[in-house]
């Protein structure tokens, strides 16, 4: 028995041939060309959302250190009046003793 070889593809490429693989390959590129596009997209609506949350989160940190200068300046004044006073409290058990 012979064995057959079935012809794949024509020696010679024809105007149908190319016509028919290159309207493939066109419907191919165009729907990876699509799918980059939208992933992009995607990545920017993201990324914008990353933007939003360091935003928020940046004014947060800056309003409590804010808010904690502000105690550490009231404390920082409070200590120096009890020291004042201590040492006040001091000289007058001194000048009783």
């Amino acid at each position: 028995m012979k064995k057959i070889v079935k012809k794949t593809s024509e020696k010679y490429v024809t105007e149908k041939t190319f016509k028919t693989k290159f309207d493939n390959f066109d419907a191919k590129f165009e729907r990876s060309m699509q799918a980059i596009a939208k992933s992009f997209a995607d990545n920017a609506e993201v990324m914008a959302l990353i933007l939003k949350e360091i935003r928020d989160i940046h004014e947060g940190n800056k309003h409590f250190r804010e808010s904690m200068s502000s105690l550490y300046g009231d404390v920082f004044s409070h200590d120096k009046r009890i020291d004042n006073l201590d040492v006040r409290v001091e000289k007058l058990e001194s000048k009783v003793k």
